[in-house]
């Protein structure tokens, strides 16, 4: 069995006895003479980095060269991670390929039957630890929303950017979204606005092209005229300054209900 030994200490741990770097690598490798057939395959080692993140150059070498061991060996769980989260995507990453986990003081083997059923466990806590971490930022973005504070969704909408926490208007493409609106209230249809738009050379988000569905959801989003909108139900006036008035938006899509 070829063993990677990992070792980790960060800045606070530096002055904590038995702690050492030395003194765990001693331990390891005589762990590694008591089993039979385990010999080391390599050596890494992180000084002075945080059990928190993954971003460590030892530890980052060593998953990189998962194809050259079969077992990575700790003194202590909390010397990989002390985050159930890292563990478990570290844990998935070690089955996928094959390969087995060991902790010598909490006698943790994933070479056992007990060892993996401990694993499972583990796995379970850190995914009902990520479901709950969910349903918090799902809370906090609904009562965000409520509020009438910033913007939902990922990145910024179309006409906005999104800076010290708000959102403020880009003025060239707010223009391209109230002429969208003009020529929609002209009687227009979808797909004649996108035509018209890349006939123009004017570019959509990221720089494509527009088309029906494109224009379908600057019509649709309430955001343009002020509002705020949270699984699929306008709430309130949000902070920022709207693109188009309440009237262009409610001629298109019928009264705001906040």
């Amino acid at each position: 069995m070829r063993v990677a030994l990992y070792t980790r200490v960060s800045t606070e741990d530096q002055a904590r006895e038995g702690f050492s770097l030395d003194a765990q690598l001693k331990n390891l490798r005589s762990y590694c003479e008591w089993r039979d057939g385990w010999t080391v395959a390599g050596v890494y080692v992180d000084d002075g980095y945080s059990g928190r993140s993954t971003n460590r150059p030892a530890y980052r070498e060593m998953m990189d060269a998962i194809d050259t061991w079969d077992v990575l060996l700790v003194m202590k769980m909390d010397r990989i991670h002390r985050n159930s989260m890292n563990f478990m995507i570290m844990s998935e990453t070690l089955k996928k390929n094959g390969k087995e986990f060991t902790s010598v003081q909490e006698k943790f083997d994933t070479t056992t039957a007990v060892g993996r059923f401990a694993m499972d466990v583990i796995q379970r806590i850190a995914q009902l630890e990520s479901e709950q971490i969910g349903e918090r930022v799902k809370a906090g973005m609904a009562q965000k929303a409520k509020a009438g504070k910033g913007h939902l969704g990922s990145g910024h909408p179309y006409g906005y950017v999104y800076a010290d926490g708000e959102l403020k208007i880009e003025e060239g493409e707010a223009e391209t979204v109230r002429t969208i609106y003009r020529m929609r209230n002209e009687g227009r249809s979808y797909g004649e606005i996108a035509d018209t738009l890349n006939s123009e050379g004017i570019h959509a988000k990221k720089g494509g092209a527009w088309n029906r569905q494109s224009v379908f959801k600057i019509l649709r989003n309430p955001l343009y005229a002020g509002f705020l909108r949270w699984e699929g139900k306008v709430l309130r006036k949000g902070e920022h300054t709207p693109i188009v008035s309440s009237e262009e938006y409610e001629r298109e899509n019928g009264p705001i209900t906040a």
